[in-house]
């Protein structure tokens, strides 16, 4: 039976999802095996008891499942229901104490806030909480001092409060004993092994009867340890369903250690990867521990550095992906938050199996022989290239200026000596994903000794006026994202294999883009200031006739843009846009697609409109025709007349739909939405965020086929339509910050749909 989760009013934080920034990885409640009673256990101890303050330590040896039975108690809708505040932190062996308290605090508030250096973060976090009944979750601690620099801040009350706290460290545990006993977290059963790998395998199937003994050895062999089982299933998923080749899995298992047994694990299951997704993997180990990795940046970065080529398909990103997906099916990478679409938004590494990339790439010497992925090339090419990764050590050798590369300790040995001298060409630089570790005061000089480097990372921090000219050497680059002062195209015009451009600029400036045509492999550009200015010679570019086209161009956002009548000709140079982002800064005084068959790749449109003058506007809904395959649109800012409504109707394949601080209708008319003649056939997932209308109507057959609707800040409308009781596929409602009314209406259309059909499919998340 699906559970309404409802928070107080003064909750901060629902179910689910427990950080804003560094939420533990989702976990499918079928991968969840063995802690039914353990779950049960530590929810009394949470919720019963001492009114008293308390804190329930969590410990075990790595790959035990801590953080798992936590989240599984976390995300319980008794749980949700009996506490105020609710937040869920990663402290991690390397934690900065004011970064955990300002995170803490802010999901307190439930919001991002921007703290001073004279603001004393821990008396405001421990006055937020006085009165309050929360729970803190204090996921991963490896040191008692960590708790030292906290556990001031949380009030000792007789409200009931908790902290919650996972460690592998069992003295850790007892010494956070307050008046519950630390809870030592058991391994599993043989036959609860057996059942979570057979779901990792199987997917709901049946195991055939002639694997069962052999799944059992397995199982036994796992040592109830559920990461083993989990990284075991990931390798014999991949195997063909015969017992032989399942008995020699058991028999290898067998003769490892219990100590060393998620290392030998994930050894194997390194053992079994491709070159090019041992080189994704490792690549991954240099993130932050228990860094929620962005997956589009991080496919990007792949493809920067040519560890991933395109083989069959023009698509690189496409094959990036399926990499990902490889090592997420095999359970060495798992995911931590999820797009609107069910596309994975963020993974993260678990602490073992970083480990064990950090193990391997010192064990490497911190050097790959890497050869770009392509099935049709040779192991042994002579296109391969030695890569040296930018860890924090080398950092500091750079750092000196009379260091040389002929005295890089790891390259003495005679076969790299060899390698160095012969083909000193091919010694490349994988960039450290983060570059906090180095010298943040001017980073510029240790690029000069980086000549070769594919990837420059600095979104931060402000680089020094000088970058261009530091930048000026790195012709080699494919990836560059900076945060500046102030930008140029010109100052990047001679980075022709440029891929990915990332520009946070600070201060406004016009700029021409007419040198970004050289660019031709550019495939990302996010430039935030973009204010363009065109002279006579650019015009040629904007005739129907011309041919100039970036044509490998994928994803296109800008967060200040114009809309006059060169500007939508800018972005239909690029064919093949797949994703377009816009913040317009004024009324747009011509179409934003001048031929919207111009884009018929285009797949997802975010556009903020910036409302000034929009009153006055006479007849401005035309210039908002989309192009017809779009299948995400977002639009922020912007009144919702009959025509924009049709306007959005007509995207046949449209499957989520986003309106964001806008209008129904004009500053005559009603401001009701009217949707009950118009039909969204394919939208499945409906969001309406701060949208000041004071009615909605729709029939059953306007959103035949929707899943998911999300209401924030509904405080201007009553109710949700009633025909909402009549979407056969309706499966969530979920309101943020919602009226009395707007809840009456979704328990009402909840309620009518467990009495017409019998069943409760409807789940209603009411978060404050």
């Amino acid at each position: 039976m699906d559970v309404v989760e409802t928070c107080g009013k003064e909750t901060t934080l629902s179910s689910g999802e427990p950080s804003n920034k560094r939420s533990i990885p989702s976990i499918d409640d079928d991968e969840v095996v063995g802690f039914e009673n353990d779950a049960e256990i530590i929810m009394k101890k949470l919720t019963g008891r001492t009114k008293e303050l308390d804190v329930l330590s969590i410990f075990g040896m790595p790959g035990l499942g801590k953080t798992t039975l936590a989240r599984k108690v976390y995300n319980n809708p008794s749980i949700v229901n009996h506490f105020d505040v609710k937040v869920w932190c990663a402290v991690s062996q390397a934690y900065d104490r004011t970064t955990l308290l300002v995170e803490i605090f802010e999901q307190a508030i439930n919001k991002e806030c921007k703290i001073k250096e004279n603001d004393n973060v821990a008396d405001m976090l421990r006055k937020f909480l006085i009165g309050k009944r929360y729970l803190i979750v204090l996921d991963d601690i490896w040191e008692v001092e960590a708790w030292e620099d906290v556990r001031l801040c949380f009030p000792i009350g007789a409200n009931g409060c908790r902290v919650m706290v996972t460690t592998r460290i069992e003295q850790v545990a007892k010494h956070l004993q307050h008046r519950s006993d630390p809870y030592s977290l058991r391994f599993l059963t043989r036959e609860e092994s057996w059942v979570l790998l057979q779901k990792k395998v199987f997917r709901g199937e049946n195991c055939p009867s002639n694997l069962v003994e052999a799944g059992l050895q397995i199982a036994q062999h796992c040592k109830g340890l559920p990461l083993v089982v989990v990284l075991i299933a990931g390798i014999i998923a991949k195997m063909g369903r015969e017992a032989s080749l399942w008995l020699k899995v058991a028999n290898d298992l067998s003769s490892l250690a219990l100590g060393e047994q998620s290392m030998k694990v994930i050894q194997s299951s390194y053992d079994h990867l491709e070159n090019h997704l041992k080189h994704c993997l490792l690549y991954m180990g240099l993130f932050p521990e228990d860094h929620k990795i962005a997956v589009d940046d991080l496919l990007k970065l792949w493809m920067a550095e040519e560890f991933v080529l395109n083989s069959e398909t023009e698509n690189m990103e496409e094959t990036s992906r399926n990499c990902l997906n490889n090592l997420l099916n095999r359970s060495l990478v798992m995911v931590s938050k999820k797009k609107i679409n069910g596309d994975i938004e963020r993974c993260i590494l678990h602490d073992v199996v970083r480990e064990f990339c950090l193990r391997k790439l010192k064990e490497e010497k911190f050097m790959q022989l890497t050869v770009p992925y392509s099935p049709y090339q040779h192991l042994c090419s002579m296109n391969s290239r030695l890569c040296v990764y930018i860890h924090d050590d080398l950092v500091k050798q750079l750092d000196h200026c009379e260091y040389q590369f002929d005295k890089i300790p790891m390259l003495e040995s005679k076969e790299s000596t060899k390698c160095f001298g012969e083909c000193s060409r091919s010694l490349e630089f994988i960039a450290h994903p983060n570059f906090n570790p180095w010298n943040k005061s001017n980073p510029l000089p240790l690029l000069v000794k980086l000549k070769l480097v594919r990837v420059l990372h600095f979104p931060d921090e402000d680089l020094p006026s000088s970058w261009p000219i530091a930048v000026q050497s790195l012709t080699y680059l494919r990836y560059l994202e900076i945060s500046v002062e102030e930008f140029d195209f010109k100052w990047i015009s001679h980075l022709l294999d440029l891929q990915t451009l990332v520009v946070d600029s600070s201060k406004f400036r016009r700029t021409s883009p007419a040198t970004i045509w050289k660019m031709k492999k550019l495939r990302h550009l996010n430039v935030n200031e973009l204010s363009l200015v065109w002279d006579d010679n650019d015009k040629a570019i904007f005739e129907e006739s011309s041919t100039t086209m970036l044509e490998n161009l994928k994803t296109f956002h800008s967060h200040r843009i114009t809309v006059d009548d060169m500007n939508p000709r800018f972005w239909w140079r690029f064919a093949n846009l797949e994703e377009l982002s816009l913040r317009v800064e004024a009324l747009p005084s011509c179409p934003l697609f001048p031929s919207v068959e111009v884009h018929t790749r285009l797949q997802s449109l975010n556009l903020v409109i910036n409302p000034r003058g929009f009153f006055d506007s006479v007849g401005w809904e035309s210039y908002f025709v989309f192009p017809s395959n779009l299948r995400h649109l977002s639009i922020g800012g912007c009144f919702l007349t009959k025509e924009m409504t049709l306007n959005i109707a007509r995207l046949k394949k449209l499957e989520s739909l986003t309106l964001r601080g806008g209008f129904p209708l004009g500053k005559i008319e009603n401001r009701c939405w009217d949707v009950t003649n118009v039909e969204f056939r394919a939208l499945k997932y409906l969001a309406l965020n701060f949208m000041r209308m004071e009615e909605w109507k729709a029939s059953e057959e306007s959103f035949p086929v929707l899943e998911k609707l999300s209401i924030r800040s509904g405080y201007f409308y009553k109710e949700i339509p009633p025909s909402f009781a009549d979407i056969p596929t309706l499966r969530l409602i979920k309101l943020y910050d919602y009226t009395d009314s707007l809840e009456v209406s979704a328990m009402n259309i909840k309620k009518e749909i467990e009495e017409n059909t019998g069943c409760d499919s409807l789940q209603v998340l009411l978060l404050s």
